[in-house]
């Protein structure tokens, strides 16, 4: 089987964005939604990717105003997330099996539960709704959205965006909830995950997501009511070790007699692409 590395072009408030895509394996089609964050991208699910192209034609995407390509200044909203992914569902692929990551997971419910089946079978990898933020201040604070938009400042803006993806700052988040092992960022995965943040026009949604811009709901109800909405066939995996407060939300979600959980044995948010042979293991009993 070979790797196929492709982009596609997206338009949005007039400007043209171009988004990675990696496809690769036979089977069924099955897509994968990287989680919203500085440091995200589709090549997180490389590993697991690779694993699941063995029974399936799988097809990774980039966010807009995510992922490693240049990506233009624009004011990244819910709305425009929305609209590309039903963009995603109608041109791009039809999906038998969605895996989608993180804040990701909000909108593919969401999308399920106004268009039922549109994702085919829906496996939500550490679902999350509220940005870090207000997910570590229990509360969104109008200020919030006033930072979110300083960043678009040409100078201004991008120290502030510095300050949030500087080294320090990285290896701290990336052990405290990310990752178990706090050897797995090794220097080299470091590097890699620093030129993400550095790409043209990185800091505009990255920020965003930050503050809690990208939230599609207000709060947990709302949260809930799309997954009650979003059809009988969902399964929810998290990591045992997942932060408190992140897996409380989606113990809540999975509660949901339309929902199904399971809870692996090591991991915290990003298990799957720390334990791929576990993510990819369960992914397939589903």
């Amino acid at each position: 089987m070979v790797w196929i590395e492709d982009r596609i072009e997206w338009q949005v408030d007039g400007k043209s964005v171009t988004i990675g895509v990696t496809r690769f394996g036979t089977g069924p089609c099955l897509l994968l939604l990287p989680a919203f964050s500085s440091i995200s991208t589709r090549e997180e699910m490389r590993p697991l990717q690779e694993l699941l192209g063995q029974s399936f034609s799988t097809l990774a995407i980039d966010w807009p105003g995510f992922g490693d390509l240049p990506r233009p200044t624009v004011n990244w909203r819910p709305d425009l997330y929305r609209a590309f992914l039903r963009f995603v569902l109608a041109d791009v692929v039809r999906p038998d099996v969605t895996v989608a990551a993180g804040h990701a997971a909000s909108y593919a419910l969401t999308e399920a539960a106004e268009h039922p089946a549109s994702l085919g079978r829906l496996v939500l990898l550490s679902p999350t709704w509220r940005g870090p933020l207000p997910t570590m201040m229990k509360r969104r604070l109008k200020a919030f959205g006033a930072v979110a938009k300083a960043v678009d400042l040409p100078l201004a803006g991008a120290a502030l965006y510095r300050l949030n993806v500087n080294g320090l700052v990285i290896g701290m988040m990336a052990r405290a909830h990310v990752y178990s092992n706090p050897d797995w960022l090794t220097p080299e995965r470091t590097a890699t995950k620093r030129l993400v943040t550095e790409a043209v026009g990185a800091r505009h949604a990255s920020f965003r997501f930050v503050a809690g811009e990208l939230d599609l709901f207000s709060d947990q109800q709302a949260f809930l009511e799309a997954g009650r909405r979003a059809g009988s066939d969902i399964r929810v995996l998290y990591g045992r070790e997942a932060p408190p407060k992140s897996k409380a939300e989606m113990l809540a979600l999975a509660e949901l007699p339309n929902v199904k959980r399971v809870e692996l044995p090591r991991g915290k948010l990003s298990f799957y692409e720390e334990f791929p042979d576990d993510a990819a293991a369960a992914i397939a009993a589903s």
